[in-house]
């Protein structure tokens, strides 16, 4: 069973629930961060270097882990979009502020983002987070690539 808490907002459009899930991130705002979810057990998870999560359960458990010491310095840079009128994908490339051991270390993930058009408005289904090139903003789309998956 999953908990929701009330959202602030209308959920009209992939780029408030983005906005929201991106602020409940560095709120450290779990509840509000699930609430952002379609309430089942399909959606899919993945952190950088963590494995795929299944359900809103499992993702629920892990973001409270996550965010055991509060909110995440996360920011959304560049995005791309494609959207139809149920389905958004958004591409994101985050620039995370972490400490490290000489003070605050800047890296970079690249994101996607997938939300979905529900009767509650528009839901987050899918976000895949890989870590980016380091050294510097690297850019979120490469145009060549050695490396096929």
């Amino acid at each position: 069973m999953s908990r929701r808490a009330p959202l602030a907002v209308l959920l009209a459009s992939p780029e408030d629930i983005e906005t929201q899930f991106y602020e409940a991130l560095q709120a450290g705002d779990v509840d509000r961060l699930i609430a952002l979810w379609v309430g089942d057990e399909e959606v899919r998870c993945i952190h950088p270097g963590g494995p795929l999560l299944v359900g809103i359960t499992a993702i629920r458990a892990n973001f409270e882990q996550l965010l055991t010491q509060g909110g995440m310095s996360i920011e959304p840079t560049e995005v791309r979009k494609l959207q139809t009128d149920q389905l958004a994908v958004h591409q994101v490339r985050e620039r995370r502020l972490e400490p490290g051991p000489e003070g605050m270390v800047v890296s970079w993930v690249v994101a996607s983002n997938v939300y979905l058009k529900t009767a509650e408005g528009w839901r987050l289904v899918l976000h895949h987070a890989s870590p980016a090139q380091q050294g510097g903003a690297a850019p979120l789309v490469a145009t060549a690539s050695a490396i096929l998956h």
